[in-house]
């Protein structure tokens, strides 16, 4: 294997290349991303670099040096449009053709729009810094969709003297990933602060004036940041023949999941949030879209890669955190789709507490809500586990529905 090309230079693509290299690989190493920018940390944007507590230089994951010492043929600022898997080349943007004797996907994600024009979305460093300028004393933003990365901006904006309204589809935010106890406690925090928080609302377009409900209403906003969820960035494989559902479709190593016959034409892998892969631990496919599982997964694939004979399963416990005003939020696990949820330390009321997560007879996940990080590192290797629920949750705790 003497060519590898890996296409997203973000951390899951800059994770691979450097565990190759570090690995011993001393071909072509070809980075692809179609950002101009070199690889830099996206959490930030909707916590420090949003809240101008840090500038942008603050974000890059490596130093020219850095990058420089790995030897890569760097192509950045532009974007793959297609791969031909019989002829194993990537096509781009700039009509190039780069040819692989391995690949590594790691295009990441693109945020989910609205109709109409003029929002703002946050992913890249530009949308981050470009919002920052508008959030002004007494701005009027609204915030479609209370999931994390718009509970996170609102906790900013609202630091930052802005006046917000978030806009959220569900009767509770958040209750589909951490359950209605959990996810009301995480909304007081915005209530109690003045954010105009409306749960049940489904918002149909953005206008000249802010945004228009589905029952008509237009409320009135500033500046508006959509912040509904994210899509695959897949589309340049399409007729490519790469098994391709919500993400590239893999096996529990991270390759294409070809199914059966098996095309000749492996060596094709898949990392971070673009990776749909079977995950032995929870024994279901998952995609994951945080930050650790993309480092994680970069280096997984690149080792699978690499050396097929040699490969191992990704079977990671998945871990992320979040801002919110005075709350830091830490979760392990594969908390969707849960059965119950039972809070084992601390008071739902005093937003100080850890509550674990059941999915069929095993504990699949624990969050942490303003408890020190040893509170729940003894859940973690629960669920790295397969603790039995029985055996590790008192039957006295009070627990919750899903």
């Amino acid at each position: 294997m003497r060519r590898i090309v890996v296409v997203g230079a973000s951390a899951a693509g800059l994770a691979a290349v450097e565990t190759l290299r570090r690995e011993g690989y001393d071909g072509t190493l070809t980075l692809v991303g179609d950002e101009p920018r070199a690889p830099y940390d996206r959490p930030p944007l909707s916590k420090q670099l949003l809240a101008a507590e840090w500038e942008s230089d603050r974000l890059a994951l490596r130093t020219p040096d850095d990058l420089a010492g790995l030897g890569l043929d760097l192509r950045l600022g532009v974007a793959a449009t297609g791969l031909e898997l019989t002829e194993r080349t990537v096509e781009l943007a700039d009509g190039c053709e780069v040819p692989y004797d391995g690949l590594i996907v790691a295009t990441g994600v693109r945020p989910r729009r609205l109709p109409g024009e003029g929002a703002h979305v946050l992913r890249t460093l530009d949308d981050a810094l470009t919002l920052r300028e508008r959030l002004t004393p007494g701005r009027r933003l609204v915030v479609v969709g209370a999931g994390f990365l718009g509970a996170e901006a609102a906790a900013v904006a609202w630091r930052l003297g802005a006046h917000v309204t978030l806009l959220e589809p569900a009767s509770v935010p958040l209750a589909h990933a951490v359950g209605t106890e959990v996810g009301e406690v995480l909304s007081r925090a915005h209530v109690e602060r003045g954010v105009d928080l409306r749960c049940g609302v489904t918002v149909t377009e953005v206008t000249e004036d802010g945004v228009r409900l589905a029952d008509g209403e237009v409320i009135d906003a500033d500046e508006v940041l959509v912040a509904v969820g994210s899509l695959p960035n897949t589309e340049w494989l399409d007729g490519s023949g790469l098994p391709v559902g919500d993400g590239v479709v893999c096996d529990e190593y991270c390759e294409a999941a070809w199914g059966s016959p098996r095309p000749k034409v492996g060596g094709v892998y898949a990392a971070g949030d673009v990776a749909r892969w079977y995950n032995p631990l929870f024994g279901t496919s998952m995609r994951v879209e945080h930050r650790t599982n993309a480092a994680e997964q970069g280096m997984a694939a690149a080792r699978n890669l690499l050396r097929p004979e040699a490969r191992r399963p990704f079977a990671p416990v998945p871990y992320f955190w979040s801002d919110q005003y005075d709350m830091k939020v830490q979760a392990y696990g594969f908390l969707r789709g849960h059965d119950e949820v039972a809070v084992v330390d601390g008071d739902l009321a005093e937003r100080r507490f850890v509550a674990v997560y059941r999915t069929g007879d095993r504990v699949s996940g624990a969050l942490a809500v303003g408890m020190p990080p040893k509170a729940i590192r003894a859940w973690r290797r629960a669920i790295a586990a397969g603790a039995a629920w029985s055996e590790v949750v008192r039957t006295e705790v009070p627990a919750t529905g899903a």
